[in-house]
């Protein structure tokens, strides 16, 4: 690996880490910049869950210490999470490296329209029946188990729907997402998908911007980043599609 490639990886997973914890969606910012740094796309998807592990880990600590609170309603979503990122981990190591960075590539643009649409806080929205919920979150986890990319802002609409203000959804948000992350990693450990040099690179720099962008989302200021995102997001997915084919170039 270059030295850019390394600075490329710390400085970009640190703003990607930022963005996942005010927001979400910096997978869909970090997963290109592996591939740009010449990992495989099954792979890249794969190594980035390192990072993700360990900046979920450091936002939930910081919100915890910012006295956010409201877990005690998350128990209903966590165990259908875990058996959708079961299945969902397992099932995209089948893709090819580049039926993976193809089927990526589409999928950012829908997570592009929800990187946009803020989200809307319903707070006199009736609770979600169990069932439903139960559905949705698997859902959720299949699709995290999966890609990974855009699975914060799918998080954060759903609860947001169900009548979470912006900043407790954001730390059930985070703890699903390490909940989710903790049962597909070992699933691509196990299918030999993490490269680990790059992983861990990354994974200082996702979790340095996790760390701030927990501070950053109790205290507001999330405009910036989500405008930030939406430019960086359109560029990498051209990049991926093969219409922005200089973008791969000039790094």
């Amino acid at each position: 690996m270059e030295w850019w490639e390394a600075l490329l990886l710390v400085f970009g997973g640190a703003a990607a880490g930022l963005i996942n914890a005010v927001a979400g969606g910096g997978s869909i910012l970090t997963v290109p910049l592996l591939v740009l740094a010449g990992v495989p796309g099954n792979n890249a998807n794969a190594s980035n869950r390192v990072g993700i592990l360990t900046s979920n880990a450091a936002a939930a600590t910081a919100f915890r210490k910012l006295g956010v609170r409201g877990l005690s309603r998350a128990t209903p979503i966590l165990a259908p999470i875990i058996v959708g990122s079961l299945v969902g981990s397992y099932g995209i190591t089948q893709l090819t490296d580049d039926n993976f960075e193809r089927v990526f590539g589409l999928l950012m643009l829908p997570i592009i329209f929800l990187s946009i649409r803020k989200p809307k806080v319903r707070l006199e929205a009736e609770p979600w029946p169990l069932w439903l919920t139960v559905l949705v979150f698997l859902g959720v986890g299949l699709y995290g188990g999966a890609v990974q990319a855009g699975v914060g802002l799918i998080m954060l609409a759903a609860l947001t729907r169900a009548g979470f203000d912006l900043i407790t959804a954001n730390n059930v948000k985070v703890v699903a997402n390490l909940t989710l992350t903790s049962v597909a990693l070992p699933v691509f450990i196990v299918q030999g998908k993490v490269e680990w040099v790059p992983a861990l690179i990354l994974a200082v720099g996702l979790t340095a911007g996790a760390w701030i962008g927990a501070h950053a989302a109790v205290r507001g200021g999330e405009r910036f980043i989500r405008i930030v995102m939406v430019i960086a997001a359109l560029l990498l997915a051209g990049n991926l599609l093969g219409v922005y084919s200089w973008v791969g170039d000039r790094f």
